[in-house]
């Protein structure tokens, strides 16, 4: 299925080696915007997902998102221009090393669902493994790249393997960013944990909020707090 409907904007992602997947959904739907974001990057936007998401939920006027993969930045592009939020999304054609060479602007939310298969694998389709592998991205770039380009009260917002989330918040901690707010994710209540949605800020002192979330209890019976979480966007939730 090429064209993927939401509640208020619709994204093709034939383009993309990454299609919309949980992950993208669920940060953006998570990430927290009670700082009241005015600017807002998307780092590795893939089919603009999160950078929509975004646009929807919050009053932010300059949205920019970035894609390092020509396929994806076009649809990335198309999508943005298709959505009702058109004239604050923008997408630059870049790599993440490029991108903070010369830093024009802070933004007041960063978002990144990076790329994150550390294991040693990988398939015949070299698009998709760029979009997936951490070579593509390894987290200590993101990560410094974040600090570099928050605003003093911003907030830096993350999907990473549970597996990793001990390492990405030391990493974190090098670069005075702590986090603020830890939801751990299960497919189900007897699952184990896979994801780790993680936000982080400049304030050393501030208080972890930490909780878990289940996506569903059996196949497509989804949990009340999963369907809160995503009902303004899925059609059917």
């Amino acid at each position: 299925m090429s064209k993927f409907q939401f509640k208020q904007f619709a994204l093709e992602q034939d383009r993309c080696a990454m299609k919309i997947g949980t992950d993208g959904v669920l940060l953006g739907a998570w990430t927290p915007i009670q700082n009241n974001p005015f600017s807002i990057l998307d780092i590795g936007t893939g089919t603009g997902i999160i950078a929509l998401m975004l646009s929807q939920r919050s009053a932010a006027e300059q949205i920019d998102a970035l894609e390092i993969d020509d396929e994806a930045y076009e649809q990335a592009t198309d999508n943005f221009e298709n959505s009702p939020w058109n004239n604050r999304l923008f997408c630059f054609h870049a790599g993440l090393e490029e991108f903070v060479e010369e830093p024009e602007d802070e933004y007041d939310l960063i978002v990144s669902n990076p790329p994150f298969y550390t294991e040693d694998y990988k398939s015949e389709n070299e698009q998709r493994d760029l979009a997936r592998f951490t070579d593509a991205m390894p987290f200590e770039d993101l990560i410094e790249a974040a600090a570099l380009l928050l605003s003093e009260n911003g907030i830096f917002s993350v999907i990473i393997p549970f597996k990793e989330e001990e390492n990405f918040i030391a990493l974190a901690n090098q670069c005075e960013l702590y986090p603020v707010k830890i939801t751990r994710v299960k497919g189900t209540p007897t699952t184990e944990i896979k994801r780790s949605l993680l936000a982080f800020s400049r304030n050393e002192n501030a208080k972890t909020e930490i909780d878990e979330l289940i996506i569903e209890t059996a196949r497509h019976i989804y949990t009340s707090e999963y369907i809160e979480l995503t009902k303004d966007f899925y059609l059917k939730m």
